[in-house]
């Protein structure tokens, strides 16, 4: 069962980013989150080097295909991204660093 949440407001990435934690607190989720998120780097460094533009049509594919089963399957709630889009990308990145730099734990 998908939980459903009321839209919350929210005045600064400062604010959204303990709520965004919250919502990846599942293991599963997070290492796919970061699989996404390496994928979509990749990608974005591959276009850059070879300017086939192919490529970027991947990126919503290999960014959110991970992060949605990651939610839709181990922590039965719904994206950020449907509500918070903005802050919910940059929370995808701002998550990554803090798993490699350890302050997120994902492995």
């Amino acid at each position: 069962m998908i939980l459903e949440r009321e839209p919350m407001q929210f005045k600064s990435f400062a604010d959204f980013y303990p709520f965004y934690l919250k919502e990846h607190s599942n293991l599963v989720c997070r290492k796919l989150h970061f699989l996404g998120t390496c994928g979509v780097i990749s990608l974005m460094l591959l276009f850059f080097f070879t300017g086939n533009l192919m490529i970027l049509a991947f990126l919503p594919v290999v960014g959110y295909g991970f992060a949605w089963i990651g939610h839709f399957v181990f922590e039965k709630n719904r994206p950020a991204s449907f509500k918070n889009p903005f802050y919910s990308l940059l929370g995808d990145f701002r998550m990554f660093w803090d798993i490699l730099v350890g302050r997120v734990r994902a492995f």
